[in-house]
């Protein structure tokens, strides 16, 4: 098959914001009166979490031209062939290569109401891996908090769209531990951050540029920018504060001399 990225498809073609949001929330309420459990996560799901704060978002200009590209969902992997048939239902298509490719870890859907949508199970497996198992069902119709939090710490080279989907979370929700509107703290100890050396240095590189950028940005006003700074120290303090392991402590005699997350390709 042909396959058609959004950045193939002209603005006058392109699906509006709304169309975006509202398929993403037909997916998941669809699926799940299928017993299926299925989550949106990413960029999209963090605008969907922090509404109340649109306003900053677009202050940030984080919405682009397209605004969104693709719905990123995350599912079990018990139910990867029942989610598979939901989707080709749905008018969305797939390409052999990618089964072929990712089909264990992910699916990767085009041509359908938007141009693109991927469905990841039981972890987020980028530069540093977020489970998932127990985790989909203490929100909706997006992942926890937290999870959305680890999913942008994550990333190596974490570029400015990904510090903006930062600073509103942050913004948006206070610190707890637990997922009823807040960013569970719990969710370093499932990462195993404190046996895991390149996932807290990581963590903690990104929660700085959070922080400085927090600072640079004349559309925060001083009460966005103590709030996000002071959620970010909060965090920081944490992370320093947890005793480490001895695996920990010896990856981090090495320090980055050697890679210390994973590399990931870009298909």
């Amino acid at each position: 098959m042909t396959v058609r990225l959004p950045a193939d498809i002209p603005i006058e073609e392109y699906p509006k914001p709304e169309v975006f949001i509202e398929e993403a929330r037909a997916l998941v309420a669809d699926a799940e009166k299928l017993g299926l459990t299925l989550r949106v996560m990413g960029g999209m799901a963090i605008y969907m979490h922090s509404t109340e704060y649109e306003t900053l978002w677009r202050n940030l200009a984080r919405l682009g031209t397209k605004v969104f590209t693709d719905i990123d969902l995350v599912a079990y992997g018990k139910q990867r062939n029942e989610l598979y048939e939901f989707a080709l239902k749905r008018g969305y298509k797939t390409d052999p290569r990618f089964l072929y490719q990712f089909g264990k870890s992910r699916h990767i859907f085009f041509g359908g109401r938007v141009p693109m949508v991927e469905i990841f199970y039981d972890e987020l497996a980028m530069n540093h891996t977020v489970p998932y198992k127990g985790r989909l069902e203490m929100d909706t119709p997006t992942t926890p908090a937290g999870e959305l939090m680890l999913q942008k710490l994550q990333v190596v080279k974490i570029n400015e769209k990904d510090i903006k989907d930062l600073i509103v979370l942050i913004r948006a929700h206070d610190l707890g531990m637990d997922d009823k509107e807040k960013i569970n703290l719990q969710v370093f100890d499932f990462v195993d951050m404190w046996n895991d050396w390149g996932w807290c240095y990581t963590a903690t590189m990104n929660l700085g540029k959070v922080k400085k950028f927090t600072a640079e940005y004349p559309q925060l006003s001083a009460e966005d920018k103590s709030i996000v700074t002071q959620r970010v120290d909060k965090m920081l303090a944490l992370i320093e504060g947890k005793p480490k392991s001895f695996k920990w402590k010896m990856r981090a005699k090495i320090g980055t001399k050697t890679m210390w997350y994973n590399p990931v390709d870009d298909w």
